[in-house]
Order: C-alpha cells, then sequence, then structure tokens
C-alpha cells in the first residue's frame, strides 16, 4: 500500500495511480455536482479511463460534470443513466441500463450517492426509513444487481473494486436489527437513522468480500472526510450536530470520536476524494480487503460493531436481502 499524507489531494492519487485508471471502466452513484463522487469523476478523466459512468437521481446536476469530463479528455465516453436508490424498480431498470451501457463489464463501482440526517422521519416507496434506504440498501440491491459486470471487470490484472462511501457517523449505532425502521417512527432519531446506515455499508463492504474475493471483486468502506462545499449537510445548523454525542452514548455506551485517525477532519473540495480514490486504484491493497479506510490509511473502526464479524455480517447481509425482497446466491 502506498503512503500519503493527510493532505493528498484527489489529483496527487490519480497521478501516482495513472496505470489503474487508463483504459478503465469506472460507475459512480451520486456524482451531481457539487459532491465527492463528482469530484472522483472529473479526476479521474485527467487520467484517459475508457468510461466513466454516473448513476444519480438528478440529470441537471449531472451534466456539468459531464462537460467537465470531456473537457479534460474528449476521448473518455462520459455517460448518465438515471436512477432513484429509495425506489427498488429505478433500481432494476438502472441496472439494466448500466450493464447495456459499459457491455457488462465494470472494473470500479464506487458507491457514493447519500444523505444524512434527516430531520423528519421519512420512508422509500418500500417503506424503508429513508437514510438506511439511499446510504445501504439501494447500493445493495444495485452492487448485486451488477456483479456480472463486475465479474467481467475482475478478469483484468487489477481485479474489480467496489468502494462504499461511509462515515465516522458508523461511530453512533449499530444496525439495528430488531427495529431497523424505529417502530415506525416513533423511536426515530435522525443521528441514529444515520449511523445505522453507514454501519450497514461498512458490514456489506466486508460480506461482498467475503462472497467474490476469490474471484477477483473486493470492496473497502471508506470516510472521505469532512467537506462544506458538497450539499450532505445543507440542511443542517451547528447546533444540529450536538445530538450525536447523547445519541452515540444511548445507543454504544461510548463516546463519539471526532478526531482519531481523521486530522485533519475537514478536507478541501480537492482533497475530499482522495481517501476513496486511494482505496479503488491502489494495487497493493487487493490483498488486504476487506478493509475500512480513514484519511487515506487502512485503520480498525473504533466501534465494535464495525469491526469484522461473521456473524454481525451474515446478519447484515440476510436484513438487506429481507429489504430489497430478493437473495443473491454466490
Amino acid at each position: 500500500m502506498a503512503f500519503f499524507d493527510n493532505a493528498v489531494t484527489s489529483e496527487q492519487v490519480v497521478s501516482a495511480f495513472a496505470p489503474q485508471v487508463k483504459g478503465r471502466v469506472f460507475v459512480i452513484t451520486g456524482a451531481g455536482q457539487p459532491s465527492i463522487g463528482s469530484s472522483i469523476a472529473v479526476e479521474l478523466a485527467k487520467a484517459s479511463p475508457s468510461h466513466i459512468l454516473i448513476a444519480s437521481r438528478t440529470a441537471e446536476n449531472v451534466y456539468p460534470v459531464l462537460s467537465a469530463i470531456r473537457e479534460e479528455d474528449t476521448s473518455v465516453k462520459a455517460t448518465f443513466v438515471p436512477v432513484d436508490l429509495s425506489d427498488h424498480d429505478s433500481v432494476l431498470r438502472a441496472a439494466q441500463e448500466i450493464l447495456a451501457a459499459t457491455r457488462s463489464q465494470i472494473d470500479v463501482l464506487i458507491n457514493s450517492a447519500g444523505n444524512m440526517a434527516l430531520k423528519e422521519y421519512t420512508v422509500d416507496k418500500q417503506g424503508i426509513e429513508m437514510q438506511m434506504s439511499v446510504n445501504h440498501v439501494g447500493h445493495f440491491l444495485l452492487t448485486n444487481l451488477l456483479k456480472p459486470a463486475l465479474l467481467a471487470g475482475a478478469a483484468n490484472p487489477y481485479g474489480a473494486r467496489v468502494i462504499n462511501i461511509t462515515s465516522v457517523g458508523y461511530q453512533i449505532s449499530p444496525v439495528r436489527y430488531g427495529d431497523v425502521s424505529f417502530s415506525s417512527g416513533k423511536a426515530y432519531d435522525m443521528w441514529a437513522g444515520y449511523g445505522q446506515a453507514k454501519t450497514a455499508q461498512i458490514l456489506f463492504s466486508y460480506g461482498l468480500t467475503d462472497r467474490l474475493k476469490h474471484r477477483g471483486v473486493v470492496a473497502f468502506a471508506c470516510h472521505p472526510g469532512s467537506n462544506l462545499d458538497t450539499k450532505l449537510g445543507s440542511h443542517l445548523v451547528m447546533d444540529d450536530y450536538s445530538g450525536i454525542m447523547p445519541v452515540t452514548q444511548r445507543n454504544t455506551g461510548q463516546d463519539f470520536v471526532f478526531t482519531v485517525g481523521d486530522e485533519p477532519r475537514f478536507k478541501t473540495y480537492e482533497q475530499i476524494g482522495a481517501t476513496p480514490l486511494i482505496a479503488a486504484l491502489d494495487p497493493g491493497l487487493a490483498t488486504r480487503a476487506p478493509a475500512y479506510l480513514q484519511n487515506g490509511q487502512i485503520m480498525q473502526p473504533t466501534a465494535q460493531h464495525a469491526l469484522y464479524n461473521a456473524i454481525e455480517v451474515e446478519k447484515c447481509w440476510k436484513l438487506s436481502e429481507k429489504l430489497v425482497g430478493q437473495s443473491f446466491m454466490y
């Protein structure tokens, strides 16, 4: 694994791993402008990938990103596929479009779309709490539907990778197996909802690697850092963040730790994609999967519920299958 300091930019990572970008196919969810996904997409375009496909909900936010990709390199194929991750019918349609557009070969899938700390209890079309739906369940379904293309990508020398964007917010809550929907909203807390979803993304990374590593597909979960340029927390004010500490204590009996392994905590827009790009491109990481990355390095999650545990990994996988109404055989 290459070493980068805590100020590394996305551009520096792509430059360091340019051979791992050239000629390859990247699929990124939620890469509307401005976002972590859009910063990743534009930087990747500088190293001559063959195709960058963005799957996102809002077309007008994606078109500037596609234009920026083409400005970097007109030879890079840039494609938009509409998808609403909270609508499983939309995910099914999008998966078929993605398979067709990529000719069923994907080298790197970056699950970047997400939401955070929704103040009002909201459910998706299927009745799933909306943070769990968009951050985890929709990605779980999409990734499994794209498995044939990932397996085709695994035939290349670098294998194939799935990068799940998580957050240090995983500390706030384990997966609530007994009450994933917060008693139909009666027990809802916006930060617990966020923490549950981000923990699920980590456990999903472990479970997917367990199933596909022997076939050349590995997954990593990444905390990219905090950034004020993206719109993820635009609906929040500083007082809203004061709820994190007591909710974490109530859910886990532990203190929420803002800074361990995450200094500096805030990243610039030029830095925010660096850790996911390291996970996606560093050839030395493949043998260390599954893993959680923070501030450009592999580290152990600080909360027990996000550490690798085969029983918990399987519980999360089975819950996810139940929520999407499908079983995926490997």
